[in-house]
């Protein structure tokens, strides 16, 4: 195998890793905040809910960024054409995460009850529109998205804001929302006591649920959807310019790689025996740390299924079906990879493992006692 080919490869695979990484790790944020007001009956219980994530959300967007780094290092154009033509959807995106900074710092400034559910408002708010706007895009992506480059490699961009929230998109979006969802259940799981676990639990095992029978209506319609194939190409080691490749649309491309290699199920039925599991632990009220485990696994089967189902693309188009982005055409040069993964694999360790000593040190559930005692630190 070529060495430019094998860094290609491994860097589509960090990049998973990584989008896998955002979505375990800010996920069960993003999923308590949609809780806040379902689990949280009285100041109180929301002050717990909101204290289990306090301590943690900043570290958590660390893989936020380091996803946004990784495509802008490792396949610049990938990152400018999604960050171009999804601009007012990164504009959304961004203001709704500034909601949660905000509303954590604020909501305790005054004790209005007016004052505190406005903040609680946006909290939700903060939790509920990036999970949402993840998965449209996620469901953007596996349709094909309107774009093409000039012979100059100039990329014009002709959808609209309105056009992303296409039927199959708002699936997916839902798909991601309801997970996000069972993931913050079985955080609270973990992380709380007495009614609080008890309505998070239920909660949980309805929005894992909802998420089993959306991915598995999801899986039957991508079916039916035309998917993208690579009928000619300069090779997999060739310099990077996506328009030295010839594509077609075909009937149950999506489907392809399964039929091909057959192990490659392994994802979704990851997605789905792992939420599976993570309902039944969370409805016997035992075990919540595996069952949080569980939650993130049926994450990255869910996430590991969109890009196995996609591979080798990254950003089809749908209006110059040639223009579309794969691995093979759209990566920086060798050079660039090699220094990116030797940076990687020096800092990468330096991150778990400072991630996994704050968890242990914040270990425990969170309690009314807890906050009232130590008030003036918490949130």
């Amino acid at each position: 195998m070529p060495e430019y080919e094998i860094f290609r490869v491994l860097w589509w695979a960090v990049l998973g890793v990584l989008l896998i990484g955002i979505a375990v790790m800010d996920g069960f944020d993003m999923g308590t905040a949609i809780l806040l007001p379902i689990v949280g009956r009285n100041d109180m219980e929301r002050r717990i809910v909101i204290n289990t994530i306090g301590p943690v959300w900043e570290g958590n967007q660390v893989w936020l960024i380091l996803g946004g780094g990784a495509i802008f290092a490792a396949f610049p154009p990938l990152y400018a054409v999604a960050f171009s033509g999804f601009y007012l959807a990164m504009l959304l995106l961004l203001c709704s995460l500034i909601l949660r900074p905000v509303g954590f710092k604020f909501r305790g400034k005054m004790p209005g009850a007016g004052w505190r559910h406005t903040w609680d408002t946006a909290l939700f708010l903060g939790g509920l529109v990036p999970a949402l706007v993840f998965g449209v895009a996620f469901g953007n992506v596996l349709r094909g998205v309107p774009f093409r480059f000039d012979e100059m490699l100039r990329m014009t961009y002709a959808g609209s804001f309105l056009a992303l929230f296409s039927p199959f998109a708002l699936l997916c979006g839902l798909v991601s929302v309801a997970m996000m969802v069972m993931h913050g259940a079985t955080w609270l799981a973990c992380k709380t006591e007495g009614d609080v676990r008890a309505r998070a639990r239920t909660a949980g095992t309805i929005a894992g649920l909802t998420m089993i029978v959306l991915f598995v209506l999801g899986g039957v319609w991508a079916t039916r959807l035309d998917g993208y194939v690579i009928e000619h190409f300069a090779g997999v080691a060739a310099p990077s310019n996506p328009l030295t490749k010839q594509v077609v649309l075909r009937a149950g491309a999506l489907m392809a790689n399964y039929a091909a290699e057959p192990l490659t199920m392994a994802a979704p039925i990851v997605g789905l025996a792992a939420a599976a599991v993570a309902i039944l632990l969370l409805r016997g009220g035992r075990h919540p740390g595996l069952a949080f485990v569980c939650s993130g696994l049926g994450i990255a089967g869910v996430i590991a299924t969109a890009g196995v189902s996609l591979f080798p693309f990254m950003l089809p188009s749908s209006l110059d079906p040639n223009s579309s982005l794969t691995l093979w055409d759209a990566s920086s040069s060798l050079m660039t990879l090699v220094v990116m993964t030797i940076v990687t694999v020096v800092l990468l360790p330096l991150v778990l493992v400072y991630t996994s000593w704050i968890y242990y040190v914040l270990r425990g559930p969170v309690t009314a006692e807890q906050i009232t005692r130590d008030s003036h630190t918490a949130y």
